[in-house]
């Protein structure tokens, strides 16, 4: 297998980035269960199998591979054999020191390469090389093979927003301290 090569986007890139299929099919999700009383709140996430597979669609529109969001992102490609198959878009938050991964996506055909990896660790050293303290990725909570990557490579779950995205899919996000 060619290597895995890392850089920065290019305006080049764009077609084949934005010709990626990020949706997937699972048999797992996060559950939440959420139980409010008087004295305290608790939420608690578990994995479930569920009954048969649900297809799921990318939360939000791919309109930043153009435009002025590509401008405004730090968009990391992955190219096997000099063809791009997948990239990762964040951004950097001034306060508190942390870059924020919001999309990854890899092409159907070079998933389960360990490019998803690649990338998020060359995120992590994008982050380390501007002394930011931490990264937090997001993830879709029926997304449980990025959960479990997440997991993997040290992410520790840090939170939940129910009303995140469009799709009323709950957002998870997982961080983790650089150094």
């Amino acid at each position: 297998m060619p290597a895995i090569e890392i850089r920065p986007a290019v305006l080049n890139d764009l077609p084949a980035l934005s010709a990626i299929e990020h949706s997937f099919e699972t048999l797992y999700t996060w559950q939440m269960d959420r139980n409010i009383d008087e004295s305290q709140v608790m939420v608690n996430f578990r994995e479930i199998r569920l009954p048969r597979p649900v297809r799921v669609e990318y939360p939000r529109s791919l309109d930043f591979l153009g435009g002025d969001g590509f401008q405004q992102s730090v968009i990391l490609t992955a190219l096997l054999g000099g063809s791009p198959v997948g990239y990762l878009r964040m951004k950097e938050e001034q306060e508190p020191r942390t870059a924020w991964i919001k999309d990854l996506g890899i092409r159907k055909d070079a998933r389960r390469q360990g490019i998803a990896s690649v990338l998020i660790l060359a995120a992590q050293d994008w982050a380390a090389q501007r002394t930011l303290k931490r990264v937090i990725i997001e993830a879709q909570s029926r997304n449980v093979a990025a959960i479990r990557l997440i997991a993997k490579l040290g992410y520790e779950f840090c939170g939940y927003n129910d009303h995140y995205y469009a799709s009323q899919d709950i957002a998870l996000f997982f961080a983790r301290y650089l150094r």
